[in-house]
């Protein structure tokens, strides 16, 4: 595979000039960019996958949506609709996504929008009689035809984007410069006892001016479903069968101590086929089924007997109020500004 990678320098070569000039482009005003007259908070990375986007997303909207109208846009990833669809009673995974679909049932309170073309999405939520007053652009870190107010920068602390390369040698989706277009930078998944030197050695190697934040995830201390709910430390111990299909599910299993043998693993956002839950089934042989909240929402409608799901939760590791300052002072700005 490293072999491959080496061999495959020359596309990422090709692929990195290609992203630069586009840069280029954008930043000499060549090709336009649009702003809008509401605050926009793009989160994304530089990186594919992987970095926790949606965790943080999530922790946005329980920070904001108590005292603003919100609204969440992203493209909704492998969704089998085209266009722009705001989520109501009759949507389903497959016309938004897995993850908008994950967020319009987990908060009710918001709107939740999915479109390709984040133009037009925001064009779309704007002309809503009960428009947002606010909107977060969902992995919107490389869309250049919207001009976001605020960028938040994710990358994860085993593969920091200040060590990676270009696909397809490496996984990033454009130069490491691109990071100069972030208002902050957050540090995520990262280990709980990470201490400050440690911390301070990741911010001289980002080498970046910005204020630069650490964050985990926590995980709950309950697992789900629709009837009831169970707590980790009772079914820790006993034989269960744990399956995802997300970009790194590694801190998943080891969170609840898979062994070997009882771990399925699929394809980031994978759409699980009749052929796939006879095999679930049959590797579950009745025992408990503990996945994702992410892969919950795609199999819950498959009628596995036993399927739980684990939530999970962003946390800064320190710092974290300075952030939710940073955050409100940006909108207070463009608030006064109006």
């Amino acid at each position: 595979m490293i072999i491959l990678r080496y061999l495959l320098f020359p596309f990422a070569v090709i692929y990195g000039a290609i992203n630069s000039i586009r840069n280029f482009l954008f930043d000499k005003e060549v090709l336009k960019s649009y702003s809008f007259g509401i605050p926009i908070i793009a989160v994304g990375n530089l990186s594919v996958g992987g970095t926790g986007k949606t965790p943080q997303i999530e922790y946005l909207i329980r920070l904001l949506s108590p005292n603003y109208k919100i609204a969440t846009l992203s493209r909704g990833y492998k969704r089998k609709s085209e266009g722009f669809c705001l989520a109501d009673a009759n949507s389903t995974i497959e016309i938004l996504g897995d993850e908008p679909f994950q967020m319009y049932q987990k908060f009710p309170q918001i709107r939740v929008a999915v479109d390709a073309d984040r133009k037009n999405g925001i064009e779309k939520l704007l002309s809503l009689i009960d428009k947002p007053e606010i909107i977060l652009l969902d992995d919107a870190f490389q869309h250049r035809k919207v001009k976001a107010g605020f960028y938040i920068l994710l990358t994860a602390y085993n593969d920091l984007f200040c060590n990676d390369f270009m696909l397809p040698t490496g996984t990033l989706r454009e130069y490491r410069n691109g990071v100069k277009r972030s208002d902050v930078i957050i540090v995520t998944k990262c280990p709980k006892d990470l201490s400050e030197i440690a911390q301070q050695q990741i911010k001289n190697k980002i080498g970046f001016d910005v204020p630069i934040y650490f964050s985990c995830i926590d995980y709950d201390d309950k697992i789900y479903n629709e009837l009831e709910t169970k707590s980790v430390e009772e079914i820790m111990n006993i034989d269960k069968l744990l399956l995802a299909g997300i970009a790194k599910p590694e801190p998943f299993f080891s969170y609840l101590e898979a062994r070997e043998e009882n771990k399925m693993v699929y394809a980031d956002h994978h759409y699980f086929t009749d052929n796939d839950i006879k095999e679930i089934e049959k590797k579950a042989h009745n025992r408990l089924i503990i996945t994702t909240e992410k892969d919950y929402v795609r199999l819950k409608a498959k009628s596995l007997l036993s399927l739980y799901y684990l939530p999970i939760k962003s946390r800064f590791l320190s710092n974290g109020s300075d952030f939710n300052k940073t955050i409100f002072n940006y909108l207070e700005g463009c608030f006064r500004n109006r």
